[in-house]
């Protein structure tokens, strides 16, 4: 893994400016990758993940997703503790058009080198999923955990999607999980031997077999993809 990410500046498709994680693919680049934070900002996770898509050939870029109302906003996941309530605020208070456009503008930058895929956690799993479905132009879409994507289970997606779920996910019922599955025929729905965050390194919540299971299945289903 390189590990050698750097944060630059992008403008949003709505003329803001903001800050983002971009790891640099090793070797030949494969695809683009955009990598969606959960609610707790741009931390080290999320800087991790980006690290492991440009080690496996994909330039990676991770948005601040909250720098309009709190530039530079991050908890460590050795820190979360009584933050929850105000990463949810900032998460709902970003709203889905601020979400998308800054989304949206990470696929812009990405798609001059070729194809483009997005994948993201909590927050980042509902955006994701949001993403497939407003966004032209993205090859495929990885979704984990997503508590929103159940209320928005009946949308119209523009690429192939993936979804991975934790079976012991307090907040997101199995049962809601098997009953969308079976709905979405077409959306690869994965569920694993974990709670909630197990892609989340350093946390009570991580599960290393789901972790890098979740990974692969990722892996695969972009590489398979490109053209």
């Amino acid at each position: 893994m390189s590990g050698s990410g750097e944060m630059i500046r992008i403008t949003s498709r709505d003329g803001f400016e903001f800050g983002a994680y971009h790891a640099r693919p090793e070797g030949v680049r494969r695809g683009g990758v955009v990598v969606i934070q959960e609610i707790f900002g741009l931390s080290s996770h999320v800087r991790e993940m980006a690290d492991r898509f440009a080690a496996a050939g994909f330039e990676a870029i991770a948005p601040s997703m909250y720098d309009r109302a709190a530039p530079g906003y991050v908890v460590e996941p050795d820190a979360i503790g009584g933050t929850v309530g105000r990463s949810r605020e900032l998460a709902v208070g970003n709203g889905q058009d601020n979400a998308m456009n800054d989304v949206g503008a990470c696929l812009d930058r990405l798609a001059s080198g070729g194809q483009v895929f997005v994948t993201g956690y909590c927050y980042g799993g509902s955006m994701s999923w949001l993403a497939a479905s407003r966004l032209e132009g993205l090859s495929g879409a990885s979704c984990y955990y997503g508590g929103q994507i159940l209320q928005m289970s009946d949308v119209s997606l523009r690429c192939p999607v993936s979804c991975h779920f934790g079976r012991t996910d307090a907040h997101i019922p199995e049962d809601q999980v098997k009953a969308m599955a079976a709905a979405r025929p077409e959306v690869a729905v994965y569920l694993y031997e974990a709670g909630h965050g197990f892609s989340r390194r350093n946390s009570p919540d991580y599960d290393a077999a789901s972790d890098e299971l979740a990974f692969s299945r990722t892996l695969d289903q972009f590489t398979r993809a490109l053209k």
